[in-house]
């Protein structure tokens, strides 16, 4: 089962995602357009439409999509939520996940010192 995570960085938008490890590919790639949205990662977006296509960590190359850009969701488990700390009350999910906070989320994919 893939597993599906809760993308919600300063509650601006709420986003779930799939992680997709490092082994990705694109079709029509001169449509598409990056930017370094920290020093740790960077963000893919359609140059046409604007859309949000990956969110991708430097040191590993691991991307995190969008789920809904997937044509077949099936085998997905929304497992994981990041950002938990940051939620508004009112929102919340009936099945069990891993919650990390923002800070805990920046410790494990911020660089060290010797990268």
């Amino acid at each position: 089962m893939a597993p599906l995570i809760i993308l919600s960085p300063l509650q601006l938008i709420k986003l779930i995602i799939k992680e997709c490890g490092s082994d990705v590919s694109f079709e029509g790639e001169e449509n598409i357009g990056v930017y370094q949205s920290s020093e740790w990662a960077e963000r893919g977006f359609c140059q046409r439409c604007g859309s949000h296509l990956f969110y991708k960590l430097k040191q590993n190359n691991q991307y995190f999509m969008p789920a809904g850009i997937f044509d077949n969701s099936e085998g997905l488990v929304f497992d994981h939520q990041v950002f938990i700390d940051e939620k508004p009350e009112y929102y919340s999910f009936a099945n069990e996940t891993k919650n990390m906070t923002g800070a805990e989320l920046f410790a494990q994919f911020a660089p060290t010192p010797e990268n």
